[in-house]
């Protein structure tokens, strides 16, 4: 993980605006296939975000992987970019590893507060998650 938030913090890091980095979040969700549209579904709504948000999680040999779409390019763009930096981690880590280094980058202060609740309900999905498939 940590040379995956290297390579994030070095791209986000060469856009000098608030308005291109948001750029840079809109442009990964617009890049990201959407979800299939079974997985379209209320069993896969993240509830309490104004905008539609599917989320879905996998558990594959011992590591978590995570796809999520949005009816709002900003949110899918956050959602993206969390599920790309968490995906095929192992749970142990994800739990560890707080988004709170976007801060840093610049990302989240920029938000509207309904698109940082959208940030923090995926975040608590994914740790949910990741804390379910925890080792005994």
């Amino acid at each position: 993980m940590a040379e995956k938030q290297r390579q994030l913090t070095a791209a986000l890091g060469a856009l000098k605006t608030a308005q291109d980095r948001l750029g840079y979040v809109v442009g990964r969700g617009r890049s990201a296939p959407p979800l299939e549209m079974e997985f379209k579904t209320e069993a896969f709504r993240v509830e309490g975000c104004v905008a539609k948000v599917w989320f879905v999680p996998e558990f594959s040999g011992g590591r978590c992987q995570f796809q999520a779409d949005s009816e709002s390019a900003i949110v899918k763009g956050i959602a993206v970019l969390l599920c790309d930096f968490y995906s095929g981690q192992p749970p142990e880590e994800i739990v560890q590893k707080s988004p709170a280094f976007l801060e840093d980058l610049g990302i989240t202060q920029h938000l509207t507060p309904n698109r940082r609740n959208s940030l923090g309900k995926i975040w608590q999905k994914m740790q949910a998650f990741a804390r379910a498939h925890l080792a005994p």
